[in-house]
Formats: C-alpha cells, sequence, structure tokens
C-alpha cells in the first residue's frame, strides 16, 4: 500500500500589507500518495499558486501542519527547506526558464550544479539519462534559443528530472503551447507518473487536469471537490 507523501492538516495562509489581512487559503485538509498525479484546480484567485508555493516549500503555510515524508515541516528552517527544494522537488514552469544561449545539456544539469555528492561524470550520467526520458538526444548541443516552445518545455521537465525529485510540481506546463505540443508534454507528465513519480500539476484548465488521477479544485481558498479523474485524456478510459 502507498505512504502519504504529503499530509495537509487544517492549513491556512494570510498575507499583511500595510495592516490589511488577506487570507488566501481556508483550513484545508487532504493528503497526496507516493506515485499520484494529482491536479490543483481553480479560476484565478481561488489560491491553487499559493498552495502550490507552500507544497514546494517557497513559502510557509499560517496555520495547520504540513508533513512531509511524515515530518513537519513547520520545524524547518530555511536551510533545511532550501535543501528540500533541491534534493525532493523538481519544478516545470509555464515560461519554461531556460538560459537562451545555453546548451541542452548545460541547462538540464543546473540543478546539479552544487551537488557534491555526486560526481562530475556521474552528473553528466545523470543528464544523459534525463535528456532520454524526453526524447531529446539528438537535442543536446543545441543552445535552448534555438528550439521550439514543445521542446523547450521538455528541456524544462528533464531539468526537473535530473536530481531525482520526489515530487515534480508542473504550473501551467502548457499554457504557452498549442493544443497538439501540450497534449504531447502532458502525455509525457503522465508516462512519468506511471514510472511511479508523483506529480502535481498546477492548471486552470478541464483539458489538461483530465490527464491527472485526481483533481482538487479550489474556489475561494477552500477545496470545493476532490475526486479520482473518470475521463483521462490520454486514452480516453473510463476508470
Amino acid at each position: 500500500m502507498k505512504k502519504n507523501l504529503i499530509e495537509i492538516r487544517n492549513l491556512h495562509k494570510q498575507y499583511e500589507t500595510e495592516g490589511v489581512v488577506t487570507k488566501v487559503l481556508h483550513g484545508l485538509n487532504f493528503n497526496i500518495k507516493e506515485g499520484e498525479f494529482v491536479a490543483i484546480m481553480g479560476p484565478s484567485g481561488s489560491g491553487k499558486s499559493t498552495l502550490m508555493h507552500i507544497l514546494s516549500f517557497l513559502d510557509r503555510p499560517s496555520e495547520g501542519q504540513y508533513l512531509f515524508k511524515g515530518q513537519e515541516t513547520s520545524k524547518f528552517d530555511d536551510i533545511k527547506l532550501a535543501d528540500l527544494r533541491n534534493s525532493e522537488i523538481g519544478f516545470i514552469f509555464q515560461q519554461f526558464n531556460l538560459l537562451p544561449r545555453t546548451s541542452v545539456f548545460d541547462n538540464i544539469k543546473l540543478p546539479l550544479t552544487y551537488t557534491k555528492k555526486v560526481s562530475e561524470k556521474e552528473k553528466n550520467k545523470l543528464v544523459a539519462k534525463a535528456i532520454k526520458a524526453v526524447s531529446l538526444d539528438h537535442r543536446s548541443d543545441n543552445l535552448s534559443n534555438q528550439l521550439s516552445g514543445g521542446e523547450k518545455q521538455r528541456v524544462a521537465i528533464a531539468r526537473a528530472l535530473v536530481n531525482g525529485p520526489s515530487i515534480i510540481f508542473a504550473d501551467e506546463p502548457t499554457g504557452n503551447l498549442d493544443s497538439k505540443t501540450g497534449g504531447q508534454i502532458m502525455e509525457i507528465l503522465e508516462d512519468l507518473s506511471d514510472s511511479g513519480k508523483t506529480i502535481i500539476l498546477v492548471t486552470h484548465e478541464k483539458y489538461t487536469a483530465e490527464y491527472s488521477e485526481r483533481i482538487i479544485f479550489l474556489r475561494d481558498g477552500n477545496i470545493e471537490s476532490d475526486g479520482k479523474v473518470e475521463y483521462r485524456r490520454r486514452n480516453g478510459l473510463i476508470k
């Protein structure tokens, strides 16, 4: 039986600016198991980006518990959280965030730059493996600004994979792509999920969310619904 990777208990988030308090998340409760492919959906202002930032250790909750691999993260200092982001988390963004005049190989290698536990030879092997996983072997030496949008997002996926993270966060990964290319990117994420990776997708598009196994729908900082996906997009299967 798969273990809970993430446990969220009565999670709240608010921001205060010049004495004005803005409440964003209101007492959320849910678990995410190892190997799950979960989509967090909701309209603009629903709190989905704030939730992603908390889950990926970029922000802290104002109240409540966040357990990661059974450990209460509120006790972690900033150094520990930074270490977790580097070792446990892979990020895929809508804007790709690649270095434009840098090769595909070196863009993917970036997360390994400050890893001292791995030799240079082993780092190169990890990069080669990640490139192969997204079928970009033939583009390894190309500069990222020579690639199409879909190829750039494949590089971003490989970069997210290279350090062997526990979770991959995909923030609107198809937002800058046409529907055909976006579908290809979602199929890569689905393949990664099938291989055992935990994936958390943040999107406002139902079409994209239907590649996942489960959708958590936020509205006004509350969970409006949380359930399995009946119609999975790639194979058109009812599950």
